[in-house]
C-alpha cells in the first residue's frame, strides 16, 4: 500500500513541481549555457592591480584575477616573481562573455592601457616580469591578437614599434589574495601609486582619455605626471649621491638609525611606501635596518658586483632610487637585513599619516 502511495504522489507531485516551477528552471538552464559561454583571456601589462582595474571596468567581463604566468617555476610567489628570479610576468586572467564583449575589444581595451613600445617593463615598474605580452589559449585569439598589434603598428599613434610579444599560453598562477581586488581594498595607495608610476598621464597623452574613459584636459594631464626631476632639484648633496649615485652615508651618523618612533619610511624622491617601524630593529650596524619592506611592490632587488663582490642592491620602484642593500643576516622570520641609508628615507609619524595621504597605513598601528 505505502509503495503504491508514493507511486501516486511522485505520479501527480513531480510533474507539477516542473510545471510551477518552470521558470526557475529555465532560468537555471539559462544560467548554465551563459556560465558555459565564459571565455578566457590572459594579457600581461605591468602591475596587475592596475590591468585588474582596467579589464574590471569593461562590459561583459565577469572576472578577472592577478597573477603569474610565462614561466616554467610551479606556485611563484609574489616576492618570487617580482624579484625577476622566475620567467614568470605579472599578468591578469579575464573572464568574459562573449556575446557581450569580443576578443577583439578585449584587445582594444589592452593597448589602450599599456606602453606597447616599452622594452624592459612597464611605466614605473622594471624588468622583464613586468614587460607586456597577450597569452594566446587558441590559434584564433593568436590571429586577432597579431592583426590587432600590426594595425596598431600601422597607426602612426606611436613613434617606436609596438614590441609587446604575443606568446601561447600556458600556466597561470593566481597571485596572493592581498593582490586580488587591490584596486578596491586599497584605494588611497593604489591609486597614488598608480598616479605616481606615469601611467594615467601617458595614457591620456597618447589615447586623450584617463583610467575612466572621459577626456582629460591638457591642463589635466600636465598635473598628473610624475615632476621626480623637481623633486630631485630639492635634495640634499649627501641625498642626492645616495639615491642617485648609489653612495652611501656615515654609519650611526645618520638620521634614522636609532629612531624608535612608530611609522612608516617613504622614498624621498617618489613618496611610495617602503618600510614600517613594526618591521625596523637594532641591528648594531649604525644604519636603519628592516626584516621586510611594507610594500614589496615598491621594492626593486637586483645584483650588485661593485667593490668587488657580490651584494644585492635594493631601489624603489617609482623614483628609482638607490636605497641600500639586503643581507642574508637578518633575525627570524625573514632572515633578511634590509639595510638602508636614512638620506633615502622621509619618515612620517603615525600621527601625521592621515594628513599626508597614508591613512590606510594607520592600522598597522592600532592596538
Amino acid at each position: 500500500m505505502k509503495i503504491f502511495m508514493i507511486i501516486i504522489f511522485m505520479f501527480f507531485a513531480i510533474p507539477g513541481y516542473i510545471f510551477f516551477n518552470g521558470n526557475e528552471s529555465r532560468a537555471g538552464d539559462k544560467m548554465i549555457k551563459e556560465n558555459m559561454n565564459i571565455e578566457t583571456a590572459t594579457f600581461a601589462g605591468g602591475c596587475f592591480w592596475c590591468s585588474e582595474s582596467d579589464f574590471a571596468k569593461v562590459k561583459g567581463v565577469t572576472k578577472v584575477i592577478s597573477g603569474y604566468t610565462g614561466g616554467t617555476k610551479e606556485n611563484p610567489t609574489y616576492e618570487e616573481v617580482c624579484s625577476g628570479t622566475t620567467e614568470h610576468r605579472e599578468a591578469v586572467q579575464v573572464f568574459y562573455n562573449p556575446s557581450v564583449v569580443t576578443y577583439e575589444e578585449l584587445l582594444q581595451v589592452f593597448w589602450r592601457h599599456i606602453d606597447p613600445t616599452d622594452t624592459s617593463g612597464q611605466f614605473a615598474d622594471r624588468g622583464r616580469q613586468y614587460k607586456s605580452a597577450v597569452f594566446y589559449h587558441n590559434e584564433k585569439q593568436k590571429k586577432l591578437a597579431e592583426i590587432s598589434k600590426e594595425e596598431l603598428n600601422k597607426s602612426g599613434r606611436y613613434a617606436k614599434p609596438i614590441i609587446t610579444d604575443i606568446i601561447p599560453f600556458t600556466k597561470f598562477y593566481k597571485a596572493e589574495d592581498y593582490h586580488q581586488e587591490y584596486y578596491k581594498k586599497n584605494q588611497s595607495h593604489y591609486k597614488a601609486y598608480r598616479k605616481g608610476s606615469g601611467r594615467d598621464w601617458f595614457i591620456n597623452e597618447v589615447w586623450g582619455k584617463n583610467e575612466s574613459g572621459k577626456a582629460c584636459p591638457v591642463s589635466a594631464s600636465k598635473k598628473a605626471k610624475p615632476d621626480f626631476e623637481a623633486n630631485k632639484k630639492k635634495l640634499t648633496p649627501l641625498q642626492y649621491k645616495v639615491t642617485q649615485k648609489e653612495g652611501t652615508e656615515p654609519p650611526f651618523k645618520n638620521e634614522f638609525w636609532d629612531n624608535k618612533k612608530e611609522g612608516i619610511y617613504v622614498d624621498i624622491v617618489s613618496g611610495e611606501p617602503l618600510f614600517s617601524s613594526k618591521d625596523k630593529y637594532d641591528s648594531g650596524t649604525g644604519w636603519p635596518s628592516f626584516t621586510k619592506p611594507l610594500e614589496y611592490k615598491n621594492i626593486v632587488e637586483r645584483e650588485d658586483i661593485s667593490f668587488f663582490t657580490l651584494r644585492t642592491e635594493v631601489r624603489s620602484k617609482e623614483g628609482n632610487s638607490h636605497l641600500g642593500h639586503v643581507f642574508p643576516d637578518g633575525p627570524k622570520p625573514t632572515g633578511k637585513r634590509y639595510c638602508m641609508n636614512s638620506a633615502a628615507l622621509r619618515f612620517i609619524p603615525k600621527d601625521n599619516l592621515e594628513k599626508e595621504g597614508y591613512g590606510e597605513y594607520m592600522k598597522l598601528f592600532e592596538k
